[in-house]
């Protein structure tokens, strides 16, 4: 037997030792971020769309907002208008009070010497159990008899169902023609000594254009059914019957003032041939005439003559819902006329 003399290495017949495996990583390396591509074009519409929700979220809450405040105006003025008494609003919670209303401007038919505004503020100031009287504050040169007689006639109705309550009048600058027949119906007329008081007349004006118009060769055409419609126009000249017309009216107007006076003013007035001639007076010569019955304030009357000094305003002030109302209104009614004139106007075509 032949002996094997090769030489061979330790662990020659050991088998190859495995190479070592790197460690994993935690996470996945993200890929460089592409200056040039679609990642800054994402960025920039997310935020044009984030900034827009935005904005439309801002508007829609503004308009939530406005349409709220809208809706309480409307309440309001509609609480104003129908007269709504809010809880512990009443008189009653002021106590014993004299009760003012303030009468500033023309006697017409709109502003605080309205009928519509006078009349609602009476009833109030004389039903309220806490009133003890009522201050009529006027300073006004006059205006409509209409709405005066009005005014006078629901006082007159007033003191009646509430004998009791005094009504007194308190002259500011001016108290004459139409202001004077509203004060003429209270039980007292208080003035200051340079006030205006009287100017116990009626008056009718106009213009006449009818010599301009002659000279400038200028006809007028007026075609009328009714011998008198055209009455008192201006282009026309005024006949003997019209002015005869006018002047009855105007006298009928006058005795009716004078009838009113005479009735408020009973034996207090002493007459005289001016006293219903027009002309007015200060308020110092209005007393010894006996068209006032002395010198006052707001105040000095409410403490000295009614003695309730605490004074509560029934005047009802026209406030910025009604304004608003009154322009929503106009702007509806312009509305429904340029719609229905439109209509009109596709069914003739």
């Amino acid at each position: 037997m032949s002996e094997n003399t090769s030489d061979s290495a330790p662990g020659a017949d050991l088998p190859p030792t495995p190479a070592p495996t790197p460690a994993p990583t935690s996470a996945p390396t993200a890929p460089p971020r592409e200056v040039g591509g679609l990642n800054w074009e994402r960025e920039v519409l997310e935020k044009l769309v984030l900034s827009t929700v935005r904005e439309r979220r801002a508007h829609r809450r503004w308009g939530i907002f406005f349409k709220f405040l809208t809706l309480l105006l409307i309440l309001f003025a509609v609480a104003t208008y129908f007269d709504i008494s809010w809880p512990g609003a009443d008189g009653e919670a002021l106590g014993r009070h004299t009760a003012l209303i303030e009468i500033d401007g023309n006697i017409e038919t709109e502003g605080s010497g309205s009928a519509a505004v006078v009349i609602p503020a009476l009833n109030k100031a004389f039903a309220d159990s806490g009133s003890v009287a009522v201050v009529l504050h006027i300073n006004s040169p006059g205006g409509s008899p209409v709405q005066a007689g009005m005014i006078v006639d629901e006082i007159h109705r007033l003191r009646k169902g509430y004998p009791s309550k005094q009504l007194y009048v308190v002259v500011n600058e001016i108290c004459a023609s139409g202001g004077y027949y509203i004060a003429a119906a209270a039980d007292q007329i208080y003035v200051n000594k340079a006030s205006v008081v009287g100017s116990i007349g009626v008056l009718m004006e106009g213009f006449g254009f009818t010599g301009i118009m002659s000279k400038a060769g200028v006809e007028r055409r007026l075609l009328t059914a009714g011998e008198n419609k055209g009455f008192m126009d201006p282009f026309l000249p005024l006949s003997d019957k019209h002015r005869q017309h006018a002047q009855t009216m105007l006298n009928e107007i006058h005795q009716q003032f004078i009838g009113v006076v005479r009735a408020g003013r009973g034996k207090r007035l002493k007459e005289t041939p001016e006293t219903f001639s027009g002309l007015f007076w200060t308020g110092e010569r209005a007393i010894t005439m006996g068209l006032a019955d002395g010198l006052g304030t707001v105040d000095t009357v409410a403490r000295d003559v009614i003695h309730a000094e605490d004074i509560v305003d029934y005047t009802q002030h026209e406030g910025l819902p009604e304004r608003v109302l009154k322009k929503f209104g106009a702007a509806m009614g312009e509305g429904v006329v340029k719609a229905t004139v439109r209509n009109a106007g596709r069914e003739i075509r």
